[in-house]
């Protein structure tokens, strides 16, 4: 594509999570802090909310990488499933032989047995649900089941729920209280700021292996900012797109227009101005509306 035009190894803008890409902002670095401190602290479930497109996967997959040896870990990225579906799946990620059409009750047994043998060789199992809004509220009873599984010194099963501001929601349901108030850690990620969007573009450009001067005018990346709103995934998007116009052109840098042409081309960026759009068009009728109703008094 474009790569040895801008003297590039790699794409630096995808939006498939590569941990090498992880960029320490300070919202990114405070969430994976919590995540290594709840899991030393042996903390039986972790929260970490975040909007669509704030980097919550990439998150996911750097602090499983941090872990270290002594941990087993089991990641499910889709937990739109009923709690059977759900606990065939943790037994899966921990490798565990099971007979077929096993039933429930030697199920659990199978996954007790083998969160107990792990914890007598002294490793630790941290279980990661991506997605974890979409999770059916019987299977978070299920899990907060699992998670009463303890030691002496500690629980069997650390649960981290990486989900959007939905999952929150649920676990205000009255049916679920106990398992929120077991969540003793959780952080919610937020979009990077204007001040560190610099930072992130250099940081990316710089693992993919540029080594050139400054790639993006200070024109495109106000607009990159603005049309984006600081949201990783929609940064991405444009400054993949901004990149391909601009090697369409021949040219060495990004200017304003092309990030004006990448945003008019994104249909993500559309939607988040409509909504703003549509507040303030309401806003504005309902004044207009009260003033009528003085006037006719």
């Amino acid at each position: 594509m474009y790569e040895s035009h801008f003297g590039l190894r790699e794409v630096p803008f995808g939006i498939t999570p590569d941990t090498s890409f992880f960029f320490s902002s300070p919202h990114a670095q405070e969430a994976l802090n919590t995540l290594l401190v709840a899991v030393r602290n042996g903390e039986g479930f972790i929260k970490i909310t975040g909007e669509v497109g704030t980097g919550k996967t990439l998150l996911c997959r750097k602090f499983l990488a941090m872990l270290g040896e002594g941990v087993v870990t089991a990641y499910i990225p889709n937990p739109y499933l009923e709690p059977r579906t759900l606990m065939l799946a943790l037994a899966d990620e921990l490798e565990i032989a099971l007979e077929k059409d096993v039933d429930q009750h030697h199920l659990l047994k199978s996954i007790t047995g083998r969160l107990m043998q792990l914890a007598g060789e002294g490793k630790r199992v941290v279980l990661c649900l991506d997605e974890a809004q979409a999770i059916p509220v019987e299977s978070l009873e299920a899990l907060r089941l699992l998670t009463n599984l303890e030691t002496e010194k500690r629980k069997l099963l650390q649960i981290v729920l990486f989900g959007q501001p939905e999952l929150d929601k649920h676990l205000a349901m009255d049916s679920i209280r106990q398992l929120a108030q077991r969540i003793t850690f959780h952080y919610h990620l937020g979009p990077l700021r204007r001040d560190e969007l610099d930072f992130y573009l250099a940081h990316r450009l710089r693992v993919a292996g540029f080594g050139g001067a400054r790639l993006f005018s200070r024109g495109a990346v106000s607009k990159l900012y603005a049309a984006s709103g600081g949201f990783p995934r929609l940064i991405n998007i444009l400054a993949h797109k901004a990149l391909m116009l601009c090697y369409g052109e021949g040219r060495q840098t990004v200017s304003s227009k092309h990030m004006a042409l990448a945003a008019r081309d994104t249909g993500a960026i559309k939607s988040r101005r409509i909504w703003p759009w549509l507040v303030g068009a309401a806003a504005l009728l309902a004044t207009a509306g009260g003033l009528a109703w003085a006037l006719s008094k």
